[in-house]
């Protein structure tokens, strides 16, 4: 994955929310505070929920914006939210958050990337298990 995606300070490793829509909605303020998202991304995110989970397995949502919210990305992205209570996510326990901001079709390739790394047993435990920023980092990059 391309290591100018993920900002360090994008990278939340300790906390909580009420519910799922709290979980998309802290992810997307994540993007609009290192600007790589305008504030109708965070409902645009919500809104994919809505007709498709952003569930994908192994306590990993992935939330990200519809086509329609591409205009309001600033620049490709992703953030890193880990919530080590879980968050309960249409009856999954969601642990790890990974919010994307694509254009351009960027997040297919982005989302591809993510497979790969989640799809590895040991590498999506150790995201899921990280408590220091460069851990993330080094799993992403």
């Amino acid at each position: 994955m391309r290591d100018d995606l993920l900002d360090p300070r994008a990278v939340r490793l300790h906390e909580s929310a009420p519910d799922r829509d709290a979980a998309i909605r802290l992810c997307g303020r994540v993007l609009v505070e290192v600007g790589a998202v305008a504030e109708p991304y965070v409902e645009a995110m919500l809104e994919r929920e809505r007709s498709i989970s952003t569930y994908v397995g192994e306590g990993v949502a992935i939330p990200h914006g519809t086509a329609a919210s591409k205009e309001d990305i600033e620049r490709d992205a992703i953030c890193v939210v880990r919530f080590p209570g879980g968050v309960d996510w249409d009856g999954e326990q969601v642990t790890l958050c990974v919010g994307i901001a694509a254009r351009e079709g960027g997040h297919v390739p982005l989302l591809a990337a993510l497979a790969e790394i989640l799809l590895d047993p040991d590498r999506a435990k150790a995201l899921r298990e990280a408590t220091e920023v460069s851990q993330v980092i080094k799993e992403l990059t």
